[in-house]
């Protein structure tokens, strides 16, 4: 049988994080650093930003065998179908030839109706990779959605740290950027852009908390980057967080952040993609009950229309104050993306939105295929 060896610098093969925190299982990888999660209590935000969106190990190796030993925790809705297993992307050379899932681990179950949750810990589960012989690159993708410690890696030869040349992309969104309804890690759409536009992606999506929290845009102004963009207004609908009066001068000091930063970084301002509950009745979003009852995950839009007169915000109001945004700042490198042009109503029609607000895996694949075709980087 063949000899395992192992990987003595797990840490060096991680791609797509921003922190690595050694745990008493291994390493978690954060997508925001500690100063930022020091600045928020909010429960939502730190359970997305430890999510591995994006996340993966990329090695050079002439391995035919590897074993990766993880400690996922899995996050179920109390009253909802037990979720699927994230799934673990195994490409080779840059073509996906096998996928894995870890049953097993921890158990996060969350009542969406009062926020409370539990958890119930579990054991880690080693997964077992046949790879082709040769020289090669190797990526493995975390799942997207399922917090997961890399406790550790074993190969029957040496993993180098894969070199990259391509260019950084640094992207910021809400739940539909992180990947959520997507079915694997590499079909999430920013993965599927990224890898069509040759570049190295740093996913900084987080479900339902694309809020404009001022740590998030101190995080892209610190981090290298040779493209950024940043796609807002679903969750600040969603949430009810702002008033149109606020939201401008919001994004402005925002971007003038990220400006510190990266003063002539080609930056993408992207509005949202269409959303039928949403276009023109404000939120807070609120759990479909009658879906509930049924066994399914849908929301919908409970705020009054009426209250747009009044500066609540839609996605047809957020669009236009981004637009006007990017105008008035006539700024060469920074540029606008229709979110409709991404997914529109037609696009709707024929590509339902599943439970009313996040697009399946079908759009993410259409959504990153329209975004890497848009000129200009």
């Amino acid at each position: 049988m063949t000899t395992l060896t192992p990987v003595p610098d797990v840490a060096a093969l991680v791609r797509g994080a921003v922190e690595l925190e050694p745990t008493a299982a291994g390493l978690l990888p954060h997508r925001l650093p500690a100063w930022a999660r020091a600045q928020t209590d909010d429960p939502q935000l730190r359970l997305v930003e430890v999510q591995p969106s994006g996340v993966r190990l990329a090695a050079r190796t002439a391995a035919t065998r590897l074993e990766l030993d993880v400690l996922p925790t899995k996050r179920q809705y109390a009253g909802a179908p037990a979720r699927p297993d994230g799934r673990y992307d195994v490409l080779v050379d840059g073509a996906l030839v096998e996928q894995l899932t870890a049953p097993g681990g921890n158990v996060l179950t969350v009542d969406m109706m009062t926020g409370a949750n539990t958890f119930e810990a579990g054991p880690p589960t080693t997964l077992s990779v046949a790879l082709p012989a040769g020289d090669k690159a190797l990526e493995v993708w975390l799942p997207h959605d399922e917090q997961t410690e890399v406790v550790a890696v074993r190969a029957d030869a040496p993993l180098e740290p894969l070199a990259d040349d391509r260019p950084r992309w640094i992207h910021h969104g809400s739940s539909i950027s992180h990947g959520s309804n997507a079915t694997h890690p590499t079909g999430t759409w920013p993965v599927v852009a990224a890898r069509l536009a040759g570049l190295d992606l740093l996913n900084l999506g987080f479900g339902g908390s694309a809020m404009l929290d001022p740590f998030v845009a101190r995080t892209i102004r610190d981090t290298p980057a040779d493209r950024i963009s940043v796609k807002l207004g679903i969750n600040l609908v969603n949430g009810d967080v702002m008033r149109r009066r606020v939201l401008g001068p919001a994004v402005h000091g925002w971007l003038d952040t990220i400006r510190d930063g990266h003063p002539e970084t080609p930056l993408r301002l992207v509005s949202p993609i269409f959303c039928g509950a949403h276009e023109s009745t404000p939120g807070p979003t609120a759990p479909d009950l009658a879906a509930m009852a049924e066994g399914r995950v849908a929301f919908v839009a409970s705020g009054d229309p009426a209250a747009v007169a009044a500066g609540a915000l839609t996605l047809q109001v957020v669009r236009e104050v981004l637009a006007e945004v990017v105008e008035r700042r006539a700024d060469p490198h920074l540029s606008y993306v229709d979110g409709l042009g991404l997914y529109g109503p037609a696009d709707a029609e024929r590509l339902p939105l599943p439970d009313n607000l996040h697009p399946d895996g079908a759009t993410h694949q259409l959504i990153g295929e329209r975004f890497a075709a848009l000129p200009g980087w």
